[in-house]
């Protein structure tokens, strides 16, 4: 009897294929996006040390509703606060094997309208 993938597993797999390709370095780290059903994350990492340089996210602003757009919107201008205030204006977008649509599209809009460079 076949069964059936779960979507979380064809997500993973889709973010290796995406990870083979991407990689960030300490001039232009990867802006990395991970989302549930309740929250929304965004790291910049250094892959070359494999340290984080900025992180932000719907739990550490307290946002009242973290899994809607607007949340999304919030927390990549945030994100984009934090990567300036290092001194980053240029990142590669992983988008983590999500499809690029909702809360993935609206947090790398809002990080381009507040100065990120992808």
């Amino acid at each position: 009897m076949l069964k059936k993938e779960s979507r979380n597993s064809q997500r993973l797999r889709r973010h290796v294929r995406v990870r083979k390709n991407i990689s960030g370095t300490p001039e232009c780290p990867r802006l990395n996006v991970f989302r549930s059903n309740a929250h929304i994350h965004a790291q910049l990492i250094d892959d070359v040390n494999g340290h984080t340089l900025a992180a932000a996210s719907s739990v550490d602003m307290k946002l009242e509703n973290g899994g809607n757009i607007e949340a999304a919107k919030k927390v990549g201008a945030e994100i984009a606060k934090r990567a300036q205030d290092k001194g980053i204006k240029k990142v590669v977008f992983d988008r983590g094997g999500y499809i690029y649509t909702g809360r993935v599209a609206a947090l790398a809009d809002a990080a381009r309208e507040a100065g990120l460079e992808f």
